[in-house]
């Protein structure tokens, strides 16, 4: 015997024939605000995925109001930026959230800091005011420490690797191995003192890295790779790397700018939309 379906009960009671959430839709987003993060200590170990749990829980736990996006799977608007590869720590990673109700951005980092593991800490909180944070996001400065490697010896390293015109290094990715240029990315490479902070056998040098951000994405790690390639330079324990600052790139100076600037300028020529909302909801005085 032939089963008959009503169309309708199969394709759901949208006009348009496809099911639809029920319930309101999420509140629409009225506010964002652009955090800067940090990763410190073990938690250098920890994974970009890793860290986007441990953000949501925060969120939860903070009890920030934020805006979802629609459909039968809502997720919060956080968008991340160009985070730093596993291993490596980092004083400079950048994200943005959408907030449903406005607040005020340093009492929302001071709550988000504190609902976050120790080395996960948020450090500066802006509203934002401009578009293309991602656009802004040029370059990073890497610090790269080398213990048991004498000072001379990576400058000697840094000086083959900066007159090489082209720096040929092989990375294995998920497609395989990939074999591409590692120099062409590389703004500024230089030697710094070496500090006594972390004192270790056999000499310490320290490096000091601006690499652009093109395709396909230059580490500090294929850099290393170009050293041991063009100046046998071979570190006998893992360097130790953080990055230091991403942001727009001064070709003539090689330097790095802010990447929240601009936003905290507009702020300082407006008020922020939690100051407009609370200046709206105030009870007008005596005419």
């Amino acid at each position: 015997m032939a089963l008959v379906f009503d169309r309708k009960e199969v394709q759901g009671d949208s006009p348009l024939g496809k099911r639809q959430p029920e319930g309101p839709p999420p509140a629409p987003a009225v506010q964002r605000i652009r955090l800067r993060y940090t990763k410190r200590g073990r938690l250098r170990f920890t994974s970009h995925r890793d860290f986007q749990r441990a953000f949501e829980r925060a969120l939860r736990r903070a009890e920030v109001p934020m805006a979802y996006s629609a459909g039968f799977s809502p997720h919060p608007k956080v968008s991340y930026a160009n985070a730093a590869p596993t291993g490596t720590g980092s004083e400079a990673e950048y994200l943005e959230i959408q907030l449903a109700e406005a607040r005020d951005p340093e009492q929302l980092r001071a709550v988000l800091d504190e609902s976050l593991p120790t080395g996960l800490d948020v450090i500066e909180s802006v509203e934002a005011r401009t578009s293309g944070l991602a656009d802004r996001l040029q370059a990073s400065v890497w610090e790269i420490r080398l213990d048991q490697v004498a000072p001379a010896d990576a400058e000697r390293a840094v000086v083959a690797f900066l007159e090489a015109d082209t720096v040929e290094v092989e990375r294995r990715t998920k497609n395989g191995l990939r074999t591409f240029d590692a120099r062409a990315a590389v703004a500024r490479l230089e030697t710094l003192p070496a500090r006594a902070d972390r004192p270790g056998d056999g000499g310490c040098a320290i490096l000091r890295l601006v690499v652009r951000h093109l395709t396909p994405a230059v580490r500090p790690d294929d850099v290393l790779s170009g050293l041991r390639a063009t100046a046998d330079l071979a570190p006998p324990v893992p360097a130790a790397v953080t990055r230091l600052a991403q942001g727009l790139l001064d070709e003539e100076s090689g330097t790095v700018t802010d990447p929240l600037a601009p936003d905290r300028e507009a702020a300082e020529a407006a008020p922020s939309t939690a100051a407009e909302l609370t200046a709206a909801m105030a009870p007008e005085g005596p005419a």
